[in-house]
């Protein structure tokens, strides 16, 4: 049975002004849709090991978001171990959801960097959604080259921060990766739009998370 660990930001507050936050809804509960009906193995990690948060509950009554709610899934990601204890060596892929948490906690964490680098290396399948390609940033491989570079990616674009989140994020998330030698494909604004790089699966927004989650089955099944 294939096991999947959903990486989760453990931010509930972001930029000047304290906006709330948290993992975006859809961008969790889609995803662990997907791997549910794959019959997978799925458990959740955060940073710290505290109980993420959730945003967009006003999203909650999408089917997929609801059962995430109501079954399995929020149960699961509160009881989130700590990332450092989660041997993340059992896995076959690691996923990580989006909202604007990751864009707090995740640019600079160092274990986490550990952990991408050795997943990717050792040919897991790594998926990401939205803002989640933040956990991307900053991992160096063995060769000392940035994991990103000349890899098709998306996230969040530019365009669509401008009109969501632009006076709270640290950074653009596009011009990031983009500095770091990933080649950005960018789709119409809020569309779903996922790509897939050898075992690097990204997602653009949240419309696109189911999408992320299907071809990182896919990838998974022929391995």
């Amino acid at each position: 049975m294939r096991k999947v660990l959903i990486i989760v930001s453990n931010a509930n507050a972001i930029g000047p002004n304290n906006r709330r936050t948290g993992i975006f809804l859809p961008e969790v509960a889609h995803p662990y849709a997907e791997f549910e009906a794959a019959n997978y193995d799925i458990d959740f990690a955060s940073l710290t090991g505290d109980t993420p948060y959730l945003d967009a509950l006003n999203l909650a009554g999408d089917p997929q978001n609801l059962s995430f709610l109501t079954g399995n899934g929020w149960a699961a990601m509160q009881k989130a171990i700590k990332l450092e204890d989660a041997g993340v060596s059992a896995y076959d892929a690691i996923f990580i959801p989006g909202g604007l948490a990751p864009m707090v906690d995740m640019p600079e964490n160092t274990l986490l960097k550990a952990v991408i680098k050795e997943a990717y290396e050792r040919n897991d399948v790594i998926g990401a959604v939205c803002h989640g390609p933040v956990s991307l940033l900053n991992v160096k491989l063995s060769d000392g080259s940035y994991l990103l570079e000349g890899k098709n990616i998306t996230s969040f674009t530019n365009e669509e921060e401008h009109n969501y989140a632009a006076a709270d994020v640290p950074f653009l998330l596009q011009t990031a990766l983009t500095n770091q030698g990933a080649k950005f494909h960018e789709a119409e604004a809020w569309s779903d739009h996922s790509i897939a790089d050898g075992n690097l699966v990204t997602g653009q927004n949240p419309a696109s998370a189911k999408g992320v989650a299907q071809k990182m089955i896919k990838l998974l099944e022929v391995q």
